[in-house]
């Protein structure tokens, strides 16, 4: 709840800002414009006139749009809730944490490119996609992490 808190406060502060519609969004706008410019796919990102958020436009076609939602925080706060709760040593909670937020930022990234590409080329797919496939990804990445924390680091008293 805290962290919950403390992010809705993030982006009451951010609204204004140089950063549209705030800075971790745009971020992930932006490094989501160089990943697929890295693919061959001549790609901007604009703010969107009518809404926050960061349109993706790649070869001059509007395809998708990044908005607070994308930016992976509320997984990542979903995630560091569940370490701490069956947290293990500081030490390794803290590494676990770090990396893990890492790892699933790294993911978040991916599949918004990935997204992307699809979007470009099959239209057709973006509701499948956006409503099922890449949730359960996302999420299924950080489920996977959360057993691996269980099994491994949490500190769970086990019955003999």
């Amino acid at each position: 709840m805290v962290f919950s808190v403390l992010y809705h406060f993030y982006l009451e502060v951010s609204e204004g800002s140089k950063y549209y519609p705030d800075y971790l969004t745009h971020l992930v706008a932006k490094q989501t414009e160089s990943l697929l410019n890295t693919f061959g796919y001549s790609t901007q990102v604009l703010p969107h006139p009518d809404e926050a958020s960061m349109k993706v436009v790649v070869n001059g076609k509007y395809i998708a749009r990044v908005i607070e939602g994308c930016n992976a925080v509320s997984v990542i706060i979903l995630f560091l809730s569940f370490v701490i709760a069956f947290s293990g040593k500081l030490k390794t909670s803290l590494f676990f944490i770090i990396s893990g937020s890492i790892l699933i930022y790294a993911a978040n990234l991916l599949r918004i490119t990935l997204f992307t590409i699809v979007i470009y080329h099959y239209p057709e797919k973006q509701s499948f996609l956006h409503d099922v496939l890449f949730p359960l990804a996302i999420y299924g990445f950080v489920f996977l992490l959360w057993i691996f924390w269980v099994n491994r680091f949490a500190n769970l008293k086990k019955e003999a």
